[in-house]
């Protein structure tokens, strides 16, 4: 049976192998980019709440009220989400009219001294002040987001964004090791003879630092400009809309194919990942699972996840086309969460929770792709960045939720509203379909003004005009 599973393996990486291949040079750099940044950000998160038990000692107190280390490391961790809230959509158009390229290394160079304050932090202030510059420099997801959609075709974007989230997940893997790692050298003495040089706890900042510099060198010297000049050229009689009326618009007009696109994103990813916030707790009581053995739990679900995406995603593209993907996704996600409450033993578990990457790999990117595909070009950072920015106020509003659930009504009850919840996003999806076959933005142009056809784009003039009747149709 080992022998079995070793030949299993060499052939996934041989499969593996040859999918890398296919991904363009371009896109490669941006990848490598992408894991690089998400290698740094894990080497420091996971050693947070140790640095905050260091500094915080039983705790602060404020105007007459004791704040506990939990509640502190919770401040801290939630002042870089908000951080990156706020970020998200002004990165996104600010990369719409200077470029995806100096956007993203301004964002790492913001990385790079937000890895140093945390390093030499001595007070809780400088932690906290560490994590908002983190957070205020990592809204930058949408952009990224936004330089893969200008640099594939709308047909690859979604295989696309699946390479590049199957590589952030391999950060995910290894940051935590290298940050452990850099813990070990901070103890030891690194200066020959009779001198003593201790890094101590600042090696885990400086390790990240010298890191995210390597990341800035190698962005600058092989990262190129994947937005279009031409494609943004500011058109007549165009409305260009602020961020905070873009954030408006959303809600406002809901029944807008990119607000339908952002809310099915933003409600199952908060469902989702709002439910994993007890899943520690979840697993715990019902199958005993300790802080030793749950990394296990989580390396299953992520191997599962990159195999997924690297490998059976374009396909899944190419034969179902992104609309009915993400409905099939949604409905995998949703059976995979319910099924982990209804299971009665680890191997029930593990089948049902195999379903969850299914899920989140079909689901999300071709969501993604397809807001990509609505949306003008002169607003795509804009967009993506909002999409960010819903996607992750539902993942602060869910895990409350989730945990009052969880302590008042039982620890299975976070899934079967998780379940429901994602499911209920099918409802936003019936006017979707008609985005897998077009491509448009938001600005139609005149009937009478004809789009000239160019070499480089004839799809996209050529599917520009069905796609607003239809559009006027519904």
């Amino acid at each position: 049976m080992r022998y079995l599973f070793i030949v299993i393996g060499i052939g996934l990486l041989y499969v593996l192998w040859r999918e890398v291949r296919k991904i363009p040079a371009k896109l490669l750099t941006l990848m490598a980019t992408a894991f690089i940044d998400m290698v740094g950000l894990l080497m420091i998160i996971p050693l947070l709440p140790f640095y905050v038990k260091t500094l915080g000692g039983s705790g602060v107190g404020f105007l007459g009220a004791h704040f506990g280390i939990g509640i502190i490391t919770g401040f801290i961790i939630a002042a870089f989400t908000v951080a990156q809230l706020v970020s998200a959509p002004l990165w996104g158009r600010f990369s719409d009219r200077v470029g995806r390229r100096p956007t993203l290394l301004i964002a790492l160079t913001a990385s790079c001294i937000a890895y140093l304050i945390f390093g030499f932090a001595g007070s809780l202030f400088m932690l906290f002040l560490s994590r908002i510059v983190q957070g205020a420099g990592g809204g930058t997801v949408g952009v990224i987001q936004a330089y893969v959609a200008d640099s594939t075709a709308p047909q690859d974007r979604a295989r696309a964004l699946g390479w590049l989230s199957a590589t952030t997940n391999l950060g995910v893997a290894l940051g935590p090791v290298l940050g452990s790692f850099a813990i070990a050298i901070g103890k030891r003495d690194l200066m020959p003879g009779p001198g003593t040089l201790e890094l101590g706890q600042a090696a885990p900042g400086i390790f990240a630092a010298a890191l995210c510099l390597i990341n800035i060198a190698f962005a600058s010297r092989y990262l190129t400009e994947s937005r279009d000049s031409s494609e943004h050229v500011p058109v007549e009689g165009e409305v260009r809309r602020s961020s905070r009326e873009a954030m408006w618009r959303v809600i406002s007009h809901s029944k807008e194919t990119s607000s339908r696109l952002i809310w099915t994103y933003a409600i199952a990813i908060g469902a989702f990942q709002g439910s994993f916030s007890v899943l520690a707790l979840f697993l715990n009581a019902r199958f005993q699972v300790t802080e030793q053995t749950i990394g296990y739990f989580f390396m299953y679900i992520g191997s599962i996840s990159v195999f997924t995406r690297v490998l059976l995603l374009g396909r899944m593209v190419d034969w179902l086309g992104e609309a009915k993907l993400s409905r099939v996704g949604l409905l995998l996600l949703g059976a995979g969460v319910l099924g982990m409450p209804l299971a009665r033993n680890l191997w029930m578990l593990a089948i049902a929770v195999a379903l969850i990457p299914l899920g989140t790999a079909f689901t999300f990117p071709c969501v993604t792709a397809l807001l990509s595909r609505v949306i003008s070009p002169r607003e795509r950072g804009l967009y993506m960045g909002m999409q960010q920015t819903y996607g992750g106020v539902a993942r602060i509003v869910a895990p409350l939720f989730f945990g009052w659930s969880f302590d008042t009504l039982g620890v299975s009850s976070p899934y079967f509203f998780a379940s429901a919840f994602i499911v209920a996003t099918l409802l936003l999806s019936p006017q979707v379909k008609l985005v897998a076959q077009q491509t448009a933005t938001t600005t139609p142009q005149p009937p009478e003004t004809p789009q000239p056809v160019t070499s480089r784009s004839p799809q996209v003039n050529r599917l520009s005009s069905p796609y607003y009747a239809d559009q006027e149709r519904e």
